[in-house]
């Protein structure tokens, strides 16, 4: 279990790195660091591939079609929604909106299910919308008033990545808990491909303008994001998932992906050499708090009836 902790924790710290890169690469755009990323990302797919265990053989058409699209919509468009959300909206409002994403999911599987009490989770929720418009605020009502346009843009985003991680979420455990569930190794080089495929098709919206107007250190600076988004960002991080889905409980895998949150936000912190505003610190604190607890009341039941 320590090995999958540690394992889900790194993912989380790799993860992290979204909030922050967008603007450590600037002047490159958000366009020209997902082709990048994630074309770095399917070529180091590729060399697996050459060893058929890693091959998504024997896998039904439609499948591999959800696959390729999960690789092409999910990470393509989670980036490029969170990264557009980070340069329009600062470091704080993207990590918190998105990072409620645990609770999200399991709120639309306790439709389905019934796993938990609603009045149980009244508590967590309010915690975590306070927490979300505390946050919201302080930074809408800090900023200037010609920015108040560029942070509702950038709030729209983060929940435009929430939506597209949500479903991500639910389409990936579909396939993951179905009687033939492919290989983990198998299925994260599938989407990888697919995430290649995807960011090539982004390929006109390239800067190819900056080729002659930025200097070598910006190029080595947008190179080196690149790589660490690549291949530590989307492969390394993609393999530790696994290897922390197969050795921990569903529930304390899911509260592990809190701390994405605690590790974007700092990561942004750090980036903008500020410490968070009172305002932010209680904010985040009180979604953070939500979240667990929320996860809490869900993995409660689960462990209730396992004993039974």
């Amino acid at each position: 279990m320590l090995l999958g902790i540690i394992a889900g924790l790194t993912t989380c710290a790799l993860w992290g790195l979204t909030f922050v890169a967008p603007r450590a690469v600037i002047p490159f755009t958000v366009w020209d660091l997902t082709i990048a990323r994630y074309g770095i990302f399917g070529l180091a797919c590729l060399p697996l591939m050459m060893d058929r265990r890693f091959r998504p053989v024997r896998m039904a058409p439609a499948r591999l079609l959800i696959g390729l699209l999960l690789g092409g919509v999910g990470y393509v468009g989670y980036f490029v929604s969170a990264a557009f959300a980070v340069q329009l909206a600062g470091a704080a409002i993207p990590p918190v909106i998105i990072g409620t994403m645990p609770v999200s999911l399991a709120i639309i599987a306790n439709f389905r299910d019934r796993s938990a009490p609603w009045q149980t989770l009244a508590l967590p929720l309010a915690m975590i919308l306070i927490g979300v418009a505390i946050v919201n605020l302080a930074t809408s009502s800090a900023a200037d008033i010609s920015a108040t346009g560029s942070i509702i843009l950038g709030i729209l985003a983060s929940c435009v990545a929430l939506v597209i991680w949500i479903v991500y979420g639910l389409v990936n455990a579909a396939v993951m808990g179905s009687a033939d569930a492919p290989d983990g190794l198998q299925w994260s080089g599938l989407q990888g491909i697919g995430a290649a495929i995807g960011s090539f098709l982004l390929l006109p919206l390239a800067s190819f303008d900056l080729v002659d107007a930025v200097s070598v250190t910006e190029v080595s600076r947008f190179v080196g994001w690149a790589l660490v988004m690549g291949l530590a960002g989307s492969w390394f991080a993609t393999w530790c998932w696994v290897v922390a889905s197969r050795r921990l409980p569903l529930a304390l895998a899911a509260q592990l992906i809190v701390a994405e949150t605690v590790f974007g936000l700092a990561y942004g912190f750090i980036f903008e050499e500020r410490l968070p505003s009172p305002a932010e610190a209680i904010g985040a604190a009180l979604q953070l708090v939500g979240v667990c607890v929320a996860v809490a009341a869900f993995s409660r039941p689960r462990a209730l009836s396992a004993e039974v």
